[in-house]
């Protein structure tokens, strides 16, 4: 079960525009999260992150699945219903969608990312990445670079330290108060924030949640000072190890370009645009690239859904 079908992020949605409902699906161990968006007129969208929990590969429970999705949205007076599941691409998959009445959609969580196995000892994961990145981890404890473990009253410093991420790298970031909901929703043992100091001041910082024996890095920001101390490596590396002593088996980077691997390979050196800059700071820490199934709509509304689409190309 993916983080974004947690309890704990439903009810934190809920409180950013959002409202949620569940639904028990036949074939699945856990109910399936929706989040519903009000719009004008009363109309709704759906939306299901990385969801629903069902075997995928189970022709015939999918297609009962899906139609149970379909006619629950189709009753909230939905103009389209966004389904992104949690699975790797496979045209088995994208078949089962276009089969029973979907398109191709628009992705709202990254479609490509990269998963480190934590399973094994740390110095085996250590030994899994990229020479210059244990170099960098070494190096910035030489320099002085500590981590220590946030709490809710950091949250101000991780959002200014945002801000400067921002403006430095072209990133769009969240209010404060999404942040300290976030942080605030999910238990102790479910999240941390991670702050990188030197000399007392706080020069990177991250957040990072578990859920179902996988850990998420969804957020992170550095500052402009000492970035030749490599604080953000040590920092990531402090992430890794907090998620495997909290019983974690897999560690999500959370979003690198969508493109294939040979590709990502091939271009990471000449590319600075977009998410290109942090693939390259990504890939140093090994792992497995995985390219999820993407997004999926059900339009209950052709003339709506084309100008909900309009309408978000000049947004």
């Amino acid at each position: 079960m993916h983080l974004l079908q947690s309890p704990h992020w439903c009810t934190f949605k809920s409180q950013f525009d959002w409202s949620c409902e569940t639904i028990d699906l036949m074939g699945s161990q856990h109910a399936t999260c929706v989040l519903f968006r009000q719009l004008p007129l009363g109309f709704n969208i759906a939306y299901i992150p990385k969801g629903p929990v069902i075997d995928w590969q189970d022709t015939s429970a999918v297609r009962l699945a899906l139609n149970d999705l379909k006619q629950f949205a189709r009753r909230k007076r939905t103009i389209f219903l966004r389904i992104e599941p949690d699975a790797p691409y496979h045209h088995s998959i994208e078949q089962h969608f276009l089969k029973t009445g979907f398109v191709i959609g628009k992705a709202i969580q990254p479609t490509t990312t990269i998963v480190i196995d934590i399973t094994p000892s740390e110095n085996t994961i250590l030994a899994a990445m990229k020479s210059k990145t244990r170099y960098n981890i070494r190096l910035a404890s030489r320099k002085g670079i500590t981590v220590r473990m946030g709490n809710g009253a950091d949250i101000p410093q991780f959002h200014m330290l945002s801000q400067i991420t921002a403006e430095r790298d072209g990133f769009a970031i969240h209010s404060l108060l999404y942040y300290q909901k976030v942080f605030g929703q999910f238990p102790s043992e479910n999240r941390a924030l991670l702050m990188a100091e030197y000399q007392g001041e706080c020069l990177a910082s991250l957040m990072v949640f578990a859920w179902h024996g996988k850990a998420y890095y969804l957020y992170g920001a550095s500052s402009n000072a000492y970035r030749n101390k490599m604080p953000t490596y040590l920092l990531q590396w402090e992430a890794i190890k907090w998620a495997k002593s909290n019983g974690c088996h897999a560690y999500d980077l959370w979003g690198i370009p969508d493109e294939n691997p040979e590709t990502l390979e091939a271009e990471f050196q000449n590319r600075s645009d977009g998410l290109w800059g942090i693939y390259r700071f990504k890939r140093g820490f090994g792992g497995q690239i995985v390219q999820s199934v993407g997004a999926y709509d059900h339009v209950y509304s052709s003339v709506l859904y084309f100008l909900f689409k309009q309408l978000k190309s000049k947004t």
